[in-house]
């Protein structure tokens, strides 16, 4: 009779554990400044296993040194997703697997992002002629999202005084190799963009 008493109450305890809550956790870092992010939305979603159907379960802002917490019911879902926003800031989604989860500690998921800044490259062919051919190729700078600089070598033919302009990352350093074929014209080109702003480098041939 004990032994019957003793599993009703462990199958209670193991139901109550089932049941419990979620707790995600973890910092958001603005990497431009090396500081924590402030006041960033964070938006909490659940993905069940039947379908791809993202539900909002709960939204929260990031305190003062870039910090968040979530406490949400424990639910069978295949996933959740964060999605981070801020003004003037790159979003980013994360993906966390229900299976990745636990209930008897905290979840601790820390993430990053940056500032939005601009560069702009600004080309002047002080002597053109017909055949002339510059050649750039990036070589440090952002390299996803829209608006970033390729990673393939570009060419300006002919007579040029043009500007391009890229996204790149606050306070990063965004430089790009040059040649001009046929010539000994080469070198880099470098400089640290700056946050909200667009940094401009220029070049003449």
């Amino acid at each position: 009779m004990k032994l019957f008493y003793l599993l009703i109450i462990l199958c209670f305890l193991s139901c109550k554990k089932k049941d419990g809550n979620f707790t995600l956790t973890g910092t958001i870092t603005d990497d431009s400044f090396g500081v924590g992010l402030s006041d960033a939305s964070i938006l909490l979603y659940q993905v069940s296993g039947s379908n791809s159907n993202q539900i909002l379960i709960s939204t929260i802002s990031t305190d003062v040194n870039g910090n968040y917490k979530f406490v949400f019911k424990r639910e069978m879902m295949e996933k959740y997703i964060l999605k981070i926003t801020k003004t003037n800031y790159y979003d980013f989604d994360e993906t966390i697997y229900f299976s990745s989860l636990s209930l008897e500690n905290d979840n601790v998921r820390n993430y990053s992002t940056t500032a939005k800044s601009w560069v702009r490259l600004k080309f002047l062919n002080l002597a053109p002629v017909n055949s002339d051919e510059l050649d750039f190729t990036k070589q440090i700078g952002k390299s996803s999202g829209l608006g970033c600089a390729p990673l393939t070598e570009q060419h300006l033919i002919g007579a040029i005084d043009t500007s391009i302009v890229y996204i790149n990352d606050g306070n990063k350093t965004f430089s790009y190799n040059y040649s001009v074929f046929g010539t000994s014209i080469m070198g880099n080109k470098s400089v640290v963009t700056v946050p909200f702003d667009t940094t401009e480098i220029y070049l003449e041939y």
